[in-house]
């Protein structure tokens, strides 16, 4: 998810940093330029380690200022699909809860948060589930799985969706709780069988199977 990679690039350095040490200005101004930056192919650009100039500047014709090529090192946040993460719970809404997933923000869906109806509390801002009574809220920190990425050009409009819909997933609490249970031989809720009803059918008399009208 954050990773640090490297890049080269050509650093336009205006003549009022001409006085600073060159390796501060060349990352005062990647920093300027890169940080908060998004590319689909690196990501969430977070920060600038360092930038180091490859060779001697190079001064364009009419502008006072120099060129340098530059190698530079960055942070950056990718995020993949299918990744499993570990959040707080930012906020809740009617809709869902959102959560910070490193410099980003992303939403699990109403639909997404347990495998049951969910009741919505706005004036204290949580989720309780019907029949297990699990609430979750504001502060929570809890496990998800990453189901889609968009990235844009700024944080604010790119998203991210996830889910708690899995095994050994949701608030740490409940994950912890589900885990003894598969120590201790419990079948998960969706494992449980259910006892069918027999068939009307197999009601017989002695005269044969019932009709409707009570005649045979």
């Amino acid at each position: 998810m954050f990773e640090v990679v490297k890049i080269k690039d050509t650093v336009r350095v205006p003549p009022e940093k001409f006085g600073k040490q060159m390796k501060e200005a060349l990352v005062n101004l990647t920093q300027e330029e890169y940080e908060g930056l998004i590319d689909e192919d690196l990501g969430v650009i977070v920060a600038v380690i360092s930038a180091v100039k490859s060779g001697e500047g190079k001064v364009v014709l009419g502008d006072g200022a120099a060129y340098y090529k530059t190698d530079i090192e960055l942070l950056v946040f990718k995020p993949e699909m299918h990744e499993l993460v570990e959040a707080k719970v930012s906020e809740i809404t009617e809709f869902g809860a959102f959560v910070g997933v490193g410099p980003m923000e992303g939403l699990i869906h109403v639909s997404q948060i347990m495998d049951e109806y969910l009741n919505y509390d706005s004036k204290a801002a949580c989720f309780t589930g019907k029949e297990s009574k699990k609430k979750i809220k504001v502060e929570d920190r809890v496990l998800a799985r990453i189901v889609t990425i968009s990235l844009k050009g700024t944080l604010q409009d790119s998203k991210l969706g996830l889910t708690m819909r899995q095994p050994f997933l949701g608030k740490d609490a409940w994950v912890e709780q589900e885990i003894k249970d598969t120590r201790k031989g419990k079948p998960r809720k969706t494992e449980r069988t259910v006892k069918a009803k027999k068939p009307e059918m197999e009601k017989q008399g002695r005269g044969g199977a019932r009709r409707e009208g009570g005649k045979k």
